[in-house]
C-alpha cells in the first residue's frame, strides 16, 4: 500500500498524471478552515478510489449555483503593495534549524551548520546560485529529505524523532506551490483544487465553500469551469496557490513560483503571496529573482555552497 502522501510525491488517486497534491488542515491563521474535516483524515490515495467523480460532482453542483452565491473575485490589482514594510510574524518560531547538517551518498555536502528561525507570520526569501543548498534547505522542512545531524523543529515537530504515522501529519500543516504547477490537466480549476480537500476525508458542503471563497482569493472566481490547457502561465499558477491554500495550512513554501511566468505576473503571484502573509500565513519563498527581492522588502536568506552567508530582516 502506498504510503500516506500529501507534498513531494505523486498522488495516484485521480490517474498516474495526479502529481504531488499539498493539504494542510491548520486552523490557526485568518483563512476560515474547512468545515467538518477530520483532523486525522486519511490521505491515502488508494482510501479514495473514486475521488475524480465525487470531486467532479461537487464541481458541477457550483456551477450550478446562481452568480449571487460566487464572491466577488479579488484581484492583484487590488491590493496595495505601496505601503511601508511591515512585519506581521508574531516572535513566535515556527521553523527552527539547529546546526543542521545535509549530505547525499555521492559525497555532496548540500547544508552546514545551519542555525537559524522563521517565526510564525514572516514572509522569507531564500535565495541563492543554482546548488546552493536552497532546494534540501526546503525538502528537509516538509522532511522529503532528513538532516545527517543537528535538529529541525517545524509547527512543534521534531523532525529527527518523527514517526512515519506522523508524517502526514506534518504534511498537512503546509502548502506547496511548484515552478511547474503540477496541475492534473483533465480536472477543472475547481476540481484540481477541490482534490486536494476531498484526499482529507472533507465534506461535499465544506469543499464547495471553501474551493470557492479560495478560487476567489487568488483571482479566479470566473474560471472554475475551465481546464489547465485553456489557461495562461500565471492563471495554473494562482490554481497551484489556490490548492496550496485550500486546506488552510500555517505555512506555505512556494518553490520558484514565478519561474514560469512573464514578469508581471511574477509581481501578481508575489503580491498574492504577500496577502496572504498579511492574514497571518507564514511564506517561505524560494527565488532566483533579485529584483523581485528587493522591491518587496522582505526577509532574505542567503545560501551559498551549503552556507547560510547572509540573513536580514529586510529585503
Amino acid at each position: 500500500m502506498q504510503e500516506e502522501n500529501n507534498i513531494g510525491f505523486t498522488l495516484q488517486a485521480k490517474t498516474d498524471e495526479a502529481h504531488d497534491e499539498n493539504v494542510g488542515t491548520s486552523a490557526d491563521n485568518a483563512f476560515p478552515a474547512a468545515e467538518n474535516t477530520p483532523s486525522g483524515a486519511s490521505a491515502r490515495a488508494d482510501a479514495v478510489p473514486d475521488s475524480g467523480n465525487t470531486v467532479r460532482n461537487v464541481a458541477e453542483e457550483f456551477i450550478r449555483k446562481p452568480e449571487r452565491e460566487i464572491i466577488h473575485t479579488v484581484s492583484a490589482a487590488d491590493y496595495n503593495t505601496d505601503k511601508p514594510y511591515q512585519d506581521y510574524s508574531t516572535g513566535t518560531p515556527i521553523i527552527e534549524f539547529r546546526g543542521v547538517y545535509k549530505s547525499y551518498d555521492n559525497g555532496t555536502k548540500a547544508l552546514s551548520d545551519v542555525n537559524l528561525k522563521i517565526n510564525k507570520g514572516e514572509f522569507v526569501f531564500v535565495v541563492g546560485a543554482s546548488g546552493a543548498g536552497k532546494s534540501t534547505f526546503i525538502k528537509l522542512i516538509f522532511h522529503e529529505e532528513t538532516p545527517n545531524a543537528g535538529e529541525l523543529i517545524v509547527n512543534g515537530f521534531k523532525l529527527s524523532h518523527l514517526k512515519r504515522r506522523d508524517i502526514p501529519k506534518l504534511r498537512r500543516t503546509m502548502g506547496i506551490v511548484y515552478q511547474d504547477f503540477r496541475l492534473i490537466k483533465d480536472m477543472t480549476v475547481f476540481e484540481n483544487v477541490a482534490f486536494a480537500m476531498h484526499i482529507v476525508g472533507a465534506s461535499t458542503r465544506a469543499i464547495r465553500k471553501r474551493v470557492a471563497y479560495t478560487l476567489n482569493i487568488v483571482g479566479l472566481g470566473d474560471k472554475a469551469r475551465c481546464y489547465p490547457n485553456e489557461l495562461s502561465g500565471g492563471e495554473q499558477q494562482r490554481v497551484g496557490l489556490a490548492r496550496a491554500l485550500v486546506n488552510n495550512p500555517s505555512i506555505i513554501i512556494a518553490d520558484e513560483p514565478t519561474g514560469n511566468v512573464d514578469p508581471n505576473m511574477s509581481y501578481e503571484i508575489v503580491e498574492l503571496l504577500t496577502e496572504i502573509n498579511r492574514r497571518g500565513t507564514t511564506v517561505i519563498m524560494v527565488t532566483h529573482e533579485h529584483q523581485l527581492v528587493r522591491d518587496f522588502g522582505r526577509r532574505v536568506i542567503m545560501i551559498e555552497h551549503g552556507h547560510i552567508v547572509a540573513d536580514n530582516e529586510e529585503g
